[in-house]
């Protein structure tokens, strides 16, 4: 199958050509980076197109169409500054300068600060606490519709899908209400790449989606796409060019390119056969299983009594987890795995305690909003220590990472709840910014 962009770069490489232009190293490694493909890394001309300005038979943009296609939407841009350039490009298309948004309270903290660069107002959308599982549960589709009609200035609905538990919301059935209500919903999928390989349909119903390809597919840190309905690529190079570099990486769009290659043919078998082998994982041990809720089928979320534990046991066994918590220990598998890594998964929790309830408490509700997140964000600000912080306006997020989700958001009146519930999750930054 054709990869257009990555082609284009080898044929360049392989051309007696003098390079006088960036990068500095002209196609030739330094010393202890030979593993660096410097042939591949290039900047913006005719002959390799450019990302924001391209020409005809530019071969990013028909990189970014067979993308498109490949996920059955109208439009895409390569994104090479993470789902943090997507979230901020996408709201600055959706929403603009100024306006209100119905923002799911579980969105990454990059969300949080795109309120504050484009002035947005937030109301917030909650999530039902799932007790048993000790997760939050997906957006409930009456609780767009009830937020919707009680503010009708809303023309810009934020979800988050999955979540970094693999948590799936039912995105058509919010995407009609949306469109009923006149508004847009923006979807961040920074975990979800993957998931229109195995047969997810969900992220055509959105208006725009931002997916992380670095996070669950084999593709380079920062790599990231901006999908889009409704849009035109000129749209998205302009949403996206006011967050972006203007000297974006080209190694990492070649391998944006060729991932997508891959996973129209072998991948999507390979990542076919990752579903099935984590499948069984949830059979033969205790972790979130698909019940009440939709979970991405590739994402192990292990059910513990003592969360850090278990991720320390694991480290020291050679096993390297993606996040834990005082109940969970969280596993990425992607197409690269096989029955070699349950093996040693299976290997390294041989006798670990998992299963058992989980103490993790339910999130408070928000705190109170005092003042605006761009006014907050951009105050002038001073630490103080958690002693002295209740009742002060928050100049920071106060974000247990990973996640990333905010259980104080700037603006907002840091509460005695939200304080011991911190403290109760063990996380402690030593001081907050107050404004």
């Amino acid at each position: 199958m054709p990869t257009p962009l990555y082609d284009r770069l080898c044929t360049l490489a392989h051309q007696p050509l003098t390079r006088l232009d960036m990068p500095g190293h002209h196609g030739r490694p330094a010393p202890g980076l030979d593993f660096w493909p410097a042939h591949l890394d290039v900047t913006e001309h005719p002959a390799t197109g450019d990302l924001f300005d391209p020409e005809e038979n530019d071969p990013i943009a028909e990189a970014q169409a067979l993308w498109a296609k490949a996920v059955g939407m109208d439009a895409c841009l390569f994104l090479t500054g993470g789902s943090t350039q997507g979230i901020h490009a996408a709201l600055a298309l959706t929403a603009g300068v100024g306006g209100q948004v119905l923002l799911d309270r579980g969105s990454h903290r990059s969300v949080f600060n795109a309120l504050a660069l484009l002035d947005l107002t937030p109301h917030y959308l909650p999530r039902p606490w799932l007790e048993e599982e000790g997760v939050t549960g997906p957006i409930q589709p009456q609780d767009v519709e009830q937020a919707l009609e009680t503010h009708p200035n809303i023309k810009t609905v934020c979800i988050t899908s999955p979540t970094y538990y693999g948590v799936l919301s039912d995105i058509p059935a919010i995407a009609a209400i949306c469109h009923a209500h006149g508004a847009k919903l923006m979807v961040d999928g920074a975990h979800g790449a993957h998931l229109p390989f195995l047969g997810y349909t969900g992220y055509q119903s959105a208006d725009v989606v931002v997916v992380s390809a670095h996070k669950t597919l084999p593709a380079p840190g920062q790599t990231a796409l901006l999908l889009a309905q409704g849009y035109t690529p000129d749209r998205l190079r302009w949403a996206a060019s006011l967050y972006g570099t203007s000297s974006p990486n080209y190694v990492m769009m070649a391998a944006l390119d060729v991932v997508r290659d891959y996973l129209e043919g072998e991948g999507r078998k390979a990542y076919t056969k990752t579903a099935a082998l984590v499948e069984n994982l949830r059979r033969t041990f205790p972790a979130l299983g698909p019940g009440a809720v939709e979970l991405d089928p590739t994402r192990l979320v292990l059910r513990c009594g003592d969360g850090y534990g278990v991720a320390h046991t694991l480290m020291e066994r050679g096993i390297y987890y993606e996040m834990a918590d005082s109940g969970h220990v969280v596993l990425i598998f992607t197409c690269a795995d096989g029955p070699e890594t349950v093996s040693a998964l299976t290997t390294a929790l041989s006798g670990v305690e998992l299963g058992g309830a989980s103490l993790l408490p339910p999130p408070p509700p928000p705190p109170q909003q005092v003042l605006s997140p761009r006014q907050a964000l951009f105050a002038p600000t001073r630490a103080v220590s958690w002693a002295e912080a209740e009742g002060e306006v928050c100049a920071c997020q106060l974000a247990p990472y990973p996640p990333g989700i905010p259980v104080v958001a700037p603006g907002e009146k840091v509460d005695k709840k939200h304080l011991a519930y911190l403290a109760q999750i063990g996380y402690n930054t030593g001081s907050i910014q107050v404004v």
